[in-house]
């Protein structure tokens, strides 16, 4: 399983370890990542994503998950959640023909 979050594509980065001495060694920053439902109000469902805790405060602040993603762009999507902003777009076409 990747160390990336599905919505926002935020990633492990690398950096060094410096000690007092200015020794330097390589070291890995983690994305703080948490398993998350979050509900949809155009499809009725809720989904489960892997995601950094500053999307989810993203996502609250936006309103919600239907809005984050119609925002988002897709090169940060992961391919669950291009699906899942895919399906959104044609429930909200087909309210707006109805």
């Amino acid at each position: 399983m990747a160390r990336r979050c599905e919505l926002t594509g935020k990633g492990v980065m690398t950096g060094n370890n410096v000690s007092h001495a200015h020794n330097k060694t390589r070291r890995r920053f983690l994305p703080n990542l948490v398993n998350v439902h979050l509900m949809s109000d155009i499809m009725g469902e809720s989904y489960r994503f892997r995601i950094s805790t500053s999307a989810l405060k993203s996502v609250e602040h936006r309103g919600g998950l239907d809005a984050f993603l119609l925002k988002a762009r897709d090169s940060q999507l992961s391919d669950k959640a291009l699906k899942l902003k895919k399906h959104i777009k044609k429930r909200i076409a087909a309210q707006a023909e109805a």
